[in-house]
Order: structure tokens, then sequence, then C-alpha cells
């Protein structure tokens, strides 16, 4: 009881605009920071110099970190994620098949949320545990500036609407979107 999808390809350009949104939605406030911080001497001795050190350093880290979100799209390991592939869904996993011979396999505990707007669902990865990260800055600094990995199903690779239907029955069962009931309550 297999859910087989139509063959689907996510655009880098459209990935990496939804990691950026998802990035900056969540982490808009650290983009003050650096603003702050330089901005302080500007209370004290009022100078020009200060403001415009402060919107620099403050747009570079936004340019620093959009770099970073742009650069999974770059990267091999996340190759799979840009290539023409087929989904095989089914209750113990989700197989990412190139073709015939050559698949990826995600266990559902791989699977960190599922969110699902008007078009699509986005399944998102979980992150390295704290035992995978290296330690100390290094570890503190994955952990922080880490960026949002996830698949991109779009409603129309499915092939039936009963398809569609069995795989939110699946996602409800693992709890990954509301059940009905807890919609009304």
């Amino acid at each position: 009881m297999a859910i087989r999808t139509k063959k689907n390809q996510v655009d880098k350009n459209d990935y990496a605009k939804i990691a950026l949104l998802q990035v900056w939605k969540k982490e808009w406030w650290r983009a003050l920071i650096p603003l702050v911080l330089f901005s302080l001497p500007a209370a004290i001795a009022f100078s020009w110099w200060w403001v415009a050190a402060a919107v620099l350093v403050t747009v570079l880290y936004v340019l620093v970190r959009s770099a970073q979100v742009m650069g999974v799209t770059q990267m091999e390991q996340s190759s799979v994620l840009f290539e023409r592939v087929n989904y095989e869904i089914d209750q113990r996993q989700i197989l990412l098949k190139r073709n015939d011979r050559e698949c990826m396999a995600l266990q559902w505990d791989m699977i960190d949320r599922v969110t699902q707007n008007k078009d699509s669902y986005f399944m998102y990865l979980k992150g390295p545990s704290a035992d995978q990260l290296p330690g100390g800055f290094k570890g503190w600094l994955a952990k922080t500036f880490n960026v949002p990995v996830f698949l991109h199903l779009p409603f129309r690779i499915f092939n039936s609407p009963n398809d569609l239907k069995l795989m939110d029955s699946l996602l409800r069962r693992k709890n990954f979107i509301p059940t009905e009931a807890s919609k009304v309550a």
C-alpha cells in the first residue's frame, strides 16, 4: 500500500527562496544585534561614521547568512534534493527513486515536521543531534546557524486524489499534521 508519485524536480532557485524565507522569518531579530551594537557609540558621541558602520556590518551579516543558506543548493550532499525523482511513500519509509536501480531511503524518524500549504507538503528533515555535532564553538555555530533542509512535494505529483487522501491519512497517523478532531477543537 505504497503511494507512488510522478517524477518531480525541485528548482534550486525556488528551494533557496523558500529556505531564505524560512530562515529570515525565524531569525530576523539576529540582524538587529550588529545594528544595535555598532550604533551604541553613536548614542554617546554621535557621528555618521558609527551609523554607517552599523548599517554596513548589518548588511554584511545578512549577506553572509543568506549566502550560507544559498550554499545548500551547491553542496554535493544535497544534490539528491534537486534531481528528478519520484517518491514511493509507505508506513516504513520515503524512497526517492532516480530510476529502478538507484534510490535513497528516508526513514520517518528522520522527518522533524511537515507543513502543508494550499498546494504542497514540506517535509523538514531533522538536523544533527548533539552527539553528532563538533564540540565547543564550532558545535555552537553549527547548531545556531543551521539551514532548513526539506522535501517539497507538490500535490500535482500525486497520481490521483485518492493518493493525496492516503498521504494525508499517513501524515495524520504519524502525527505530522493535526487530525480533524484537533482542528475543530
